[in-house]
């Protein structure tokens, strides 16, 4: 095999890995609706889920021989801090995202996930400067007309998809600052709220409430949702390396798709108000992947031509 048809190979290997692990993120709700229906509680869920969580983001650390780097960041407060910081917002975006699947109401939790693209856009110009072209500006017109819309359908303001994500841009660009690789970042965060969620853990199986040991299928569906927890992140960041940010642009919309479809699927309200709401939004994430790809385009002429 030559060295460009092997970069080839595993250029669409990560391509399936960053497709694979947002359609798990898409069919995710399902887990938690299961767990629900058994009489687990959204605290309960992220609870089990953090402290499951755990062994798979260890042994990615190991894998990558990062114990070294592992046992530096844990020494250094700074980075303790932000990770403690982004382990905050995304134990939120976990809680509301358990919490809202779990009460009818998929669709806004797909909305989020729709917009938290363009949320990204507006974070990076609103705190790093970044210039947004013409199609960032239309594609965040676009998903405001949609929101708008969103809350006249439903009545009042979509605060769940808006709160999913603000939490999940706001974890991403505290990442950012984080002096650690995806792996090292993931085992602290998970470690840190690990603690939390195995003291809820126990005591809620001392006072009688808990599930954990009712049911084998509960049991396993517990340690699942720990192992999904992990694997998805670990494919997206070793695949987010290897394929160019326009794919991944791509790509992100996958979850909210899935979940769309399975919102409307399970019965949830969606009058034609609603559906023009989406219709917004998605335009508007057309138009944020059209400019994500002429920008590629772009970039890619600009070094062929200064090669």
């Amino acid at each position: 095999m030559t060295a460009q048809s092997a970069a080839g190979s595993e250029q669409r290997l990560a391509l399936g890995a960053g497709a694979g692990c947002y359609v798990i993120w898409g069919f995710m709700p399902l887990l938690f609706q299961f767990i629900a229906r058994q009489g687990g509680g959204p605290w309960e869920i992220l609870a089990q889920r953090t402290v499951w969580a755990i062994p798979p983001a260890a042994l990615f650390v190991v894998l990558a021989n990062q114990q070294s780097q592992f046992l530096a960041v844990v020494r250094q407060p700074k980075v303790l801090g932000l990770l403690a910081i982004s382990a905050c917002l995304i134990s939120l975006n976990w809680a509301l995202y358990i919490t809202a699947v779990n009460t009818g109401r998929v669709l806004e939790t797909s909305l989020g996930y729709f917009i938290t693209p363009l949320f990204n856009i507006a974070g990076g110009a609103l705190l790093f400067r970044e210039r947004m072209d013409g199609s960032a500006k239309v594609a965040i017109g676009l998903a405001a007309a949609g929101i708008a819309l969103q809350t006249v359908a439903i009545g009042q303001l979509p605060i769940i998809s808006i709160i999913l994500a603000m939490s999940f841009s706001t974890y991403g660009l505290v990442r950012k600052q984080v002096a650690a690789d995806a792996q090292t970042g993931l085992l602290i965060e998970c470690l840190m709220l690990g603690a939390c969620g195995l003291a809820y853990v126990l005591w809620l199986e001392r006072s009688g409430g808990g599930h954990f040991l009712g049911d084998a299928g509960v049991t396993a569906a517990f340690v699942f949702a720990g192992i999904i927890t992990a694997v998805p992140l670990m494919m997206f960041s070793w695949s987010a390396r290897r394929i160019p940010l326009s794919a991944i642009g791509f790509l992100q919309f996958i979850t909210p798709t899935i979940t769309f479809f399975m919102g409307v699927l399970q019965g949830e309200p969606f009058t034609w108000l609603r559906g023009v709401s989406f219709v917004f939004i998605w335009i508007g994430a057309g138009v944020f992947l059209w400019g994500a790809w002429r920008r590629s385009r772009l970039a890619a002429a600009a070094a062929q031509s200064a090669a």
